[in-house]
């Protein structure tokens, strides 16, 4: 994922100025197919998928027609993709969000005092929300400048827009994703509302009473009241929030059930409307390392601890825990993990920059209590909360998450090597694993095409032939292969690691251009094209190593879970002298082990450190090594 720089805001430019997102050459996407799908399968798995990618690209043949569509679709449509991409990824996905797909930032452990301590940082926190949504509303969020690959080039702001207008809607098969409109908000308009989760019950925050905005003081009185009414065990509600951890399809179903009732219909309809959710979470008992305080973001322990204090429809939700455990829980769909940081590093930087307001200015004098989202629960619905927190339980203590930092050299010394950070990240992840396995799989990276117009993400294949030949090398137990060899082999991954981010964050990325293709065939009532029935096809989007780089410029770090039952999730964080890793897997699957794949992580970025020390004997690298350890 590219890094951003931010300029002073110059005005604002629509999106609609950028370039709309290309549609790739048909043979130059198939080349690429190939290429990358022939170490994943076996040689006669592979000709039989050359031969259907022959037919298919053939003069006159399904794909020269899908292609000509295609071209037709991007005159008529700001982003050909969009669309297809946004269902695809997920409202199709019918796992359970948490873990499965909303990522996590974890903020650093902080040390409150008492619980009113922790209210005060979340009255603080939403001060800051208020702040950021203001810059949001009146469009006056300076514009994103890529660096790194292409840099200078102005970035699409629109998921920025998303960010507290967004709902994720449960369908039976599909899901919807409601937008708000968020279009130049004046100072008197209402700023809204935001639902509070504190004991599992939910609580409506207004965010202006009595015509006039809440301040600082006012919000910390509401969340002291809330905290107090939470409390009072006689008027709690069962814990309806547990039913949005769930299947998308079985919360689907158990939200007809509650529509099924008016009073259900108004609370839900609250929640879909509000800015955000701040979760006031209790204090869990566990050690809060930083693999302990992942987990408890990503799923909130389970339903005996946290789990049921959330609504995890809603883009997004602040954590704040009475125990010092804090961050953010994102439902990924309107937007990417970079935004995510961006936003929460404004409120961050607002929080340690501008002082806590809590004894200066007016209160509104006798606020109204904030009020508590009444429930109606039938038979079947109770049912469907068992089953829930059933399933809930179950997707807990299959997490399996190491966090942990790699101490020995970080960015610095890599780019010393003029190689590309990111690029030697996602090279030593491949190393890693093909030790452990004896295979390179299908590999995911998040790469942005916020160049253009609406866009997203296409997808960098990292298990490229020249990385092949270089974890054969680096393997190799006959120590046939000499250093400058090895050298030259990873300068070659690297390479090529680099001319594919480019190639994705410019429009040419083969996985949208394929899934495009794909579903317009769909469209067009056409049989599906044996390319995308082909046992390859299916394997190349089983992604077993699903990666991001998600770099932070204050101390948090991101994490995600795996996208496939054997496969792993693995998320870095490049800094000056270190590199972060967050790693997870599932511990019903035997094949996989994150601190298996950790430890195989830390061999190979020492091993291509001393290869580097070797073979540029010019290049001095700054300070000591240091060993790595697990950050706790």
């Amino acid at each position: 994922m590219p890094v951003l720089e931010r300029e002073p805001a110059k005005g604002r430019r629509d999106s609609n100025v950028l370039p709309k997102v290309p549609v790739p050459d048909l043979k130059q996407t198939l080349d690429m197919y190939l290429r990358c799908v022939k170490l994943l399968v076996p040689e006669a798995q592979f000709q039989k998928t050359k031969t259907i990618v022959d037919k298919f690209a053939k003069p006159g043949g399904a794909g020269e027609i899908l292609q000509k569509k295609l071209l037709e679709r991007r005159e008529k449509t700001e982003n050909w993709v969009y669309d297809y991409w946004l269902e695809d990824m997920y409202l199709n996905n019918r796992l359970a969000l948490p873990v499965n797909s909303s990522p996590v930032l974890v903020f650093p452990k902080q040390n409150f005092r008492s619980r009113e301590d922790s209210l005060r940082f979340a009255a603080h926190l939403i001060m800051g929300v208020m702040e950021y949504k203001a810059l949001l509303d009146a469009r006056s969020l300076p514009p994103d400048y890529a660096r790194g690959q292409q840099a200078g080039t102005e970035l699409c702001m629109e998921q920025y827009y998303r960010l507290f207008t967004s709902y994720r809607r449960p369908g039976l098969k599909q899901d919807s994703l409601i937008t708000q409109s968020s279009t130049g908000a004046n100072k008197t308009q209402d700023p809204g509302h935001i639902i509070v989760a504190c004991k599992n019950q939910f609580f409506v925050l207004n965010l202006m009473e009595k015509s006039r905005r809440l301040n600082e003081s006012d919000v910390l009185s509401q969340l002291l009241k809330i905290s107090k009414m939470a409390e009072n065990a006689e008027e709690r509600l069962p814990p309806i929030g547990l039913l949005t951890s769930d299947g998308r399809t079985e919360w689907a179903q158990a939200r007809d059930a509650l529509l099924k009732d008016p009073v259900n219909r108004e609370s839900l309809g609250v929640i879909e409307q509000c800015v955000c959710v701040v979760c006031l979470d209790e204090p869990t008992g566990v050690q809060p390392t930083d693999s302990n305080r992942a987990l408890l973001m990503l799923h909130g322990g389970g339903h005996d601890k946290n789990g049921a204090n959330r609504w995890y429809d809603k883009s997004m939700q602040f954590v704040v825990g009475a125990d010092g455990v804090c961050g953010v829980v994102c439902e990924h769909s309107p937007f990417e993990g970079i935004v995510l940081v961006q936003c929460t590093e404004y409120l961050l930087k607002y929080m340690t920059g501008s002082p806590s307001k809590l004894s200066r200015g007016s209160s509104v004098t006798e606020l109204p209590a904030p009020r508590r989202l009444p429930w109606k629960c039938s038979p079947q619905v109770q049912g469907m909360l068992a089953s829930s927190a059933e399933n809930l339980h179950r997707l807990v203590k299959n997490l399996d998450m190491e966090v942990f930092t790699f101490r020995a050299y970080g960015k610095e010394f890599i780019k010393k090597q003029k190689m590309s950070p990111d690029a030697y990240a996602q090279v030593a992840l491949q190393l890693a694993f093909y030790r452990c396995n004896g295979r390179m799989v299908s590999t995911y990276e998040s790469a942005a095409t916020r160049r253009f117009r609406e866009g997203r993400v296409d997808n960098i294949r990292s298990a490229t032939p020249e990385a092949l030949d270089f974890v054969k090398a680096m393997t190799d137990e006959r120590a046939s292969t000499q250093d400058s060899e090895k050298m030259e082999r990873l300068r070659k991954a690297i390479d090529a690691q680099t001319d594919y981010t480019k190639m994705a964050i410019t429009g040419m990325g083969i996985d949208n251009h394929l899934l495009g293709l794909r579903e317009i065939a769909k469209e067009l009532k056409m049989e599906t094209p044996d390319i995308f029935t082909d046992e390859t096809y299916q394997l190349s989007n089983q992604f077993i190593l699903s990666t991001s780089q998600v770099p932070t410029t204050v101390d948090m770090f991101c994490c995600y879970g795996p996208v496939v039952p054997n496969g792993y999730g693995a998320c870095y964080n490049p800094q000056a002298e270190h590199i972060l890793f967050c790693v997870s897997s599932f511990r019903e699957c035997t094949a996989t082990s994150s601190l298996v794949l950790v430890k195989a992580l830390e061999q190979a970025l020492m091993e291509m450190k001393d290869l580097c020390n070797k073979c540029n004997t010019g290049i001095q690298e700054k300070g000591a090594a240091k060993p790595a350890t697990p950050r706790k």
